[in-house]
Parts: C-alpha cells; structure tokens; sequence
C-alpha cells in the first residue's frame, strides 16, 4: 500500500516558504508524495468578482508551480492544487486523505504577528491527520525532539509520532512530563512533602509506563527522561525553546470539540517556539 501524501498548505509568505522547504525534505527522507495546496479566501460572489477570482487563480497557480519546481531536486513526486473557500475548513477536509497536514505560521506572541496565524490552531485541533507548524523563524543550532508525556492515550500517540521523527534524524527523544500540586490558597508553597513526593513519584511512574518498549523498537534510540515540577505549557516551552520539533497530543473531539485543543497545546502553538506537531 501506498503511503498517504504530505499536505502543504501553501501561502505566499516567509513561512509559508518554510514550510514547503520542511514538507519537501520529509517527503523525501520518508518516500512520500507531496501536494502543495493553496487556498483564495475573500469571494463574496458580488457583480464583476468572478473576473477577479479567475486573475487570482492564475496567479496562485504559478505560485505553486514555482513552488514545486523549487523543491523538484528532493526528488519526491509533487502535485498542485488551488482552491477557494475557508482556509481552516478547505485544509480540515484535505487532511481527511493525507498522511501529515504542514502549515507555516508567522504568528507572533503577544498578537505581534497577522490574524492568519491563529488558523494554526483550529486547524491543528480539526485536522484528520498529525499537523506541523513551521515557524517563521531561523531554527538555530537545535537538537533532541520533545515530547509531552502525561500517560493519556493521546500522549502515547504523541510518543509515537516523536519516537519515529527522532529515530529517523538521529537525534534524542527528549521525553518531558510536567507536574504541579495543587496550591493551598492561606500557605502557598507549604504543601506537605509527603504530598509532593507522591505526586513526583507518580508522575515518574506514569512516563516509565508510557516510554516502555521504545527500547525494543528503537534499540538505537537516546531516551532523555525529564519530569520537571511547573506548569506543563511552562515547562514544555523550556525544552521547546532548543529543539528540533515539539511534539504533543490535541484534545479535540466531536463536531464543536473538534476545532478546540487541549489548553497546553493551544499555549504551544500560541508561543511556538519552534517547529511543533499536534497529534491526534
């Protein structure tokens, strides 16, 4: 069986640039094929648009051509799509066929950066298929792939995805799992040791589970375990800021849940760090 394409969602920006570049390499390290898609936004249907539409069109076609003769030399296939309609609701539905959706982001924290940016999060929440976000941002001498641990069945799929894209590249599966006790509102911080103690343990125990049999799958694989005391978007950020890809699970469900992630990757992907990816 063949494997399922990457996805691109494709727009004429330093990101989006980014991230046809990233998509490209994967494709061809993983023998993927490749479809670069663009998406026109803003018809209304009013008199005299269509015109317009069809100059668009044109124009976001040889875009995407340039686009793919650009990366021809990975030497992955590489097809082309442009479409109209909403960008977050057009790549949802893309991602129903694909193996991996990428998107470019050059949203800034604090709201620094344009509105567009934010899709990456309800895409990310509503994709069918794991979600990369490529920042706009040079990614430096970087090492490990972070992951999320926290022992939910979306954790393990995170694990996996993380383990797979580190064995590939060689680099350490940074295994990060983050607890904090509860705060007692009239003595902040005296919370009994027992207490503390039990919740580090546990938490040590639940990562010890889930990271059980990467040895076996990945015999060459550099396990790097950390549970840290904070907040899990706090502490994630930390190891974020120095690797390769950040890795974690969406919380999406149904049809509203579906377009909401889980609060710590709706911080990531407002912070981002750097290269992320949202599996579900």
């Amino acid at each position: 069986m063949s494997k399922k394409k990457i996805v691109v969602g494709v727009v004429p920006t330093e990101a989006g640039r980014r991230a046809v570049e990233w998509a490209a390499e994967r494709a061809a390290a993983t023998h993927t094929p490749l479809e670069l898609f663009r998406i026109i936004g803003g018809a209304v249907g009013v008199v005299g648009e269509a015109a317009l539409v069809t100059e668009i069109e044109a124009a976001a076609a040889e875009h995407l051509a340039a686009e793919a003769d650009s990366i021809r030399y990975h030497g992955v296939p590489v097809t082309t799509r442009v479409d109209h309609g909403n960008p977050v609701t057009k790549l949802v539905e893309a991602s129903k066929d694909a193996g991996l959706l990428v998107i470019g982001s050059d949203y800034r924290p604090g709201g620094k950066g344009p509105a567009r940016g934010l899709h990456g999060i309800r895409i990310s929440a509503g994709a069918h298929c794991p979600v990369v976000v490529v920042p706009d941002s040079e990614h430096g001498e970087r090492a490990g792939v972070v992951v999320g641990v926290d022992g939910s069945e979306l954790s393990e799929k995170a694990i996996a995805f993380a383990a797979a894209e580190a064995d590939r590249i060689g680099e350490p599966l940074i295994a990060v799992t983050a607890w904090q006790p509860m705060e007692v509102p009239r003595s902040p911080g005296l919370q009994p040791a027992s207490y503390v103690d039990a919740l580090r343990q546990l938490a040590e125990e639940a990562q010890a589970i889930s990271l059980a049999g990467l040895a076996q799958t990945y015999p060459d694989l550099q396990v790097d375990r950390h549970v840290d005391e904070g907040a899990a978007a706090d502490v994630l950020s930390a190891y974020a800021v120095t690797a390769r890809m950040t890795v974690m699970g969406s919380h999406g469900r149904g049809a509203v849940r579906r377009f909401l992630l889980g609060s710590v990757s709706e911080q990531m992907l407002y912070r981002l760090r750097g290269l992320t990816a949202i599996v579900r």
